[in-house]
């Protein structure tokens, strides 16, 4: 455990030690411990954890702890929680790691598994699940409707187990924030824990059979597959992250006076999504196209975008051609779909004043529209080396005095509600960019340029 903080090295051992706790009971030689059920389970358990140490076999298959919870939930239902808590134990601390520190991570990995296998089983048999089950234990044909209940509490007990180690480590390894630790960790795996109950529920059952143990491994193929096919689906999402994140750290370097903004406009362009209800299979990509709008800023020479004082035309003209430098990069991205769009149109205007096409009302790709507002929203409530930001009520004002001319009416007063609803985070307004509400760079205090006269002066909508 070397490596690790201290205050994630207690946490781990303070974690081990109950998990140990809730074991005992299980080694009394006095109690009726089903070993038989229990080594046939963990070793079910390990064999599919094992392939992952393997460099062929690991890219083939589904591997990783966790990746057959329905096992250990079925450990839940067919033991009592003294012996569920070691079913995971063996897989836990056998499986691979990604990286160091590998005692500690797989200490702690066993550790958690065994507490949520343990609360799980302990929920199940105070809600008398196993009578339900049938079989030698429970005596006749199992009842499945009223199986149900103790199953879905037992896997939402074993969800909120999981979600409150999770956000421990992060707070105590990681130095993740108290209040950002624990957010959305339960929520987002409720629904695949209950699912994985359900199969572990079926599992039990064939196990308590007339048919016995080897009926239930029928379970464990296709439960192999959905598990293969949702490892490759993260493989893949993990992937386009990826391919995200390069590309914005890559416009970060060109144009360091827009760090930060990418994102900021990515998560505006989600607020305004979500609040004109957008289906949830649009929301990623229209998250893409906020984080995404400026990659063309890549093809514009470094001297334009970090020029000092007034542009000239010509430099403007290069400027205005970074959206469709932008379409042209992300082209080829299968996934970034409605984005593409979005990357390309996000700077024309409703009464076609815009560029790079001069597209018109609901001619321009409803995308577009959702990011040129947030766009400008982060440009003005951004701090700037020429002025401090603007208040979000000011920001707001200005969006809506120019709504119907540059911006849509719908997507700024959507915007308006979820700044109500969910306000802004005051990480919004520390970033320094020099990127007028348009995209465009901005001259300095004092400078001229040909449309404007003094900088700072120009009347009407934010440009």
């Amino acid at each position: 455990m070397r490596g690790t903080p201290g205050a994630a090295r207690a946490h781990i051992v303070s974690v081990v030690v109950c998990a140990a706790v809730c074991a005992l009971p299980a080694l009394d030689p006095r109690a009726s411990t089903p070993w038989g059920t229990l080594g046939l389970l963990a070793g079910l358990h390990l064999a599919c954890e094992l392939p992952g140490r393997c460099r062929i076999l690991s890219r083939a298959v589904p591997v990783g702890a966790g990746s057959f919870f329905p096992l250990l939930l079925a450990a839940a239902f067919l033991l009592p929680p003294s012996a569920a808590v070691l079913v995971a134990v063996p897989g836990a601390l056998a499986g691979p790691v990604d990286r160091p520190p590998v005692a500690a991570r797989r200490l702690w990995r066993a550790g958690r598994l065994a507490l949520a296998v343990g609360a799980a089983s302990w929920t199940y048999s105070l809600l008398g699940g196993p009578a339900t089950l049938g079989g030698p234990s429970g005596g006749g044909a199992p009842e499945l409707p009223y199986a149900l209940l103790p199953v879905c509490a037992t896997a939402l007990v074993f969800s909120l187990v999981l979600a409150a180690l999770d956000g421990s480590i992060l707070v105590t390894a990681e130095r993740v924030a108290v209040g950002h630790a624990w957010r959305g960790l339960a929520a987002r795996s409720v629904g695949p824990h209950l699912v994985h109950a359900l199969a572990g529920l079926m599992m039990a059952v064939l196990w308590r059979s007339s048919y016995g143990p080897p009926s239930a491994l029928v379970v464990l193929l296709p439960m192999y597959i959905s598990c293969w096919v949702f490892a490759q689906y993260h493989r893949q999402h993990t992937a386009h992250r990826a391919t995200i994140r390069a590309l914005v750290q890559a416009v970060d370097i060109k144009d360091g006076y827009t760090r930060g903004h990418s994102e900021r406009v990515g998560h505006a362009s989600e607020l305004i999504g979500r609040e004109l209800g957008m289906e949830e299979g649009r929301m990623e990509a229209l998250r893409f196209a906020g984080i995404l709008h400026d990659v063309g800023k890549l093809g514009v020479p470094t001297r334009v975008l970090r020029k000092d004082g007034p542009l000239t035309p010509e430099e403007r003209r290069v400027i205005e051609l970074h959206p469709e430098y932008g379409h042209e990069i992300v082209r080829g991205i299968g996934f970034l779909d409605e984005a593409r769009a979005a990357i390309l149109h996000h700077h024309e205007r409703l009464d076609g004043s815009g560029y790079p096409y001069g597209l018109t009302g609901d001619t321009i790709p409803e995308f577009a529209r959702v990011v040129a507002v947030a766009d400008a929203f982060d440009a003005m409530t951004s701090t700037r080396s020429y002025r401090r930001a603007r208040p979000v009520p000011v920001a707001v004002e200005e969006l809506r005095r120019c709504a119907g001319s540059q911006f849509d009416p719908r997507m700024v007063h959507a915007l308006a509600r979820a700044l109500d609803r969910h306000g802004w985070s005051a990480a919004a307004n520390t970033v320094t960019s020099d990127e007028d509400p348009a995209g465009l760079p901005r001259p300095r205090p004092g400078a001229r340029t040909p449309e404007t006269g003094p900088a700072g002066r120009r009347p009407g909508p934010p440009r």
